[in-house]
């Protein structure tokens, strides 16, 4: 089996696909031209948390076209670009290709859908983590499950198949019954972590230490899961307090992507995370001052990026 990567817009975003059993070469599309060169070269190259470094050879492509139609394309580009990303993979997409996202937020699933039909979406989540340090180069800083799941919440053969090809390549995967509820858990917890991070600058496992921080996350906590529960997602604020506190602990010293993002002057995904808890306040009829904040903060200082 095959797996196929295509970077998007920036090193850390990519597509998958599972090719036809037999085929044992592994091909990566990019089309960030410096990351090509570089693994073209050099291979991509990972480095763990205890100092290890892997260094995988992959064929890189940057046409699409010279492709053609595959299974399975994983969308996983900062949700800015998703749009511009499944349309430039067109060329990737035949009358059975399933395309999953694994992006970070809520309302991505939508927005591809409306692109390319709902029948084609499967969605997930996950938390596997890493920091990109150049070109072809990243740095694996947490290790997590990722969690897949149908629209309808079916388990269907797609979904089992695609589970298979992930769990081959050593990707712990959960098949999801209610993978709406998974992704808004997963939501509690970027919505309370990465923006104060990004405006801190602190690295993982900071925010607990202090007083304050600690009073933002649980206004900003509580605003996700009331909004939640008015949708009929049923969410335990302290279980989710209290996973949200061991996980600030467990990824100590890495560096969220939010964070990556405002030192590197690029736009964040604010809009699909505090922004998206802000979206279904308004809709509810719900007060979220507390991610409103958080919203408004980020967007001052993306604006300063042009400056």
């Amino acid at each position: 089996q095959r797996i196929l990567c295509r970077m998007l817009a920036e090193p850390s975003s990519c597509l998958f696909r599972q090719l036809r059993r037999g085929e044992t070469r592994q091909r990566i599309l990019f089309v960030r031209r410096d990351a090509v060169e570089s693994m073209a070269t050099k291979g991509l190259r990972i480095d763990d948390k205890k100092g290890g470094t892997q260094v995988i050879r992959v064929q890189a492509q940057t046409d699409p076209a010279k492709v053609g139609p595959v299974d399975l394309v994983v969308v996983f580009v900062k949700c800015m670009h998703t749009e511009a990303a499944i349309r430039s993979a067109e060329p990737l997409l035949g009358p059975e290709t399933v395309v999953m996202t694994l992006q970070n937020g809520w309302g991505n699933a939508a927005r591809l859908a409306e692109i390319v039909g709902k029948e084609r979406i499967v969605t997930g989540l996950t938390y596997q983590s890493s920091t990109v340090l150049g070109p072809g180069h990243l740095r694996h800083t947490a290790e997590g499950p990722t969690i897949i799941g149908e629209l309808n919440g079916d388990i269907s053969h797609r979904l089992e198949r695609i589970g298979e090809v992930f769990s081959s390549a050593g990707i712990e995967v959960t098949l999801s019954k209610n993978i709406t509820k998974d992704i808004w858990e997963k939501l509690l917890m970027t919505v309370c972590l990465l923006p104060i991070h990004a405006l801190l600058r602190f690295e993982s496992g900071e925010l607990i230490k202090h007083e304050g921080a600690l009073q933002l996350m649980r206004g900003l906590l509580h605003e996700a899961v009331i909004v939640a529960k008015a949708q009929g997602i049923d969410l335990d604020e302290e279980k989710h307090w209290e996973i949200m506190v061991e996980t600030e602990k467990n990824y100590a010293g890495a560096k969220a992507s939010m964070v990556q993002d405002i030192e590197n002057r690029r736009r964040t995904e604010i809009d699909v995370i505090s922004g998206a808890v802000v979206e279904a306040g308004k809709r509810l009829n719900i007060p979220t001052p507390y991610n409103q904040v958080m919203v408004w903060l980020i967007k001052s200082l993306e604006e300063t990026f042009d400056s």
